[in-house]
């Protein structure tokens, strides 16, 4: 049980550390675009992306029922 409970505690060492450091990518990239003065930029190439994942995220939690999107 013990030796369980350590790999249980290592794996989410692990995945707390990956976390962390894409947290600390993405704020790095966020600065230097910021830096470069190419944020809005990217914020506009980024904001179809995030609105589909959105989307697609709202369809799998109401299990496939849409907001009345205009179908049937």
């Amino acid at each position: 049980m013990e030796t369980y409970l350590n790999f249980m505690l290592i794996r989410f060492g692990l995945i707390a550390a990956v976390l962390v450091v894409v947290a600390l990518l993405v704020i790095a990239v966020a600065l230097v675009l910021k830096r470069r003065g190419r944020l809005d930029q990217a914020r506009r190439y980024a904001d179809p992306a995030a609105r589909a994942a959105l989307r697609a995220a709202t369809r799998r939690m109401t299990g496939g029922r849409g907001q009345g999107g205009g179908r049937g």
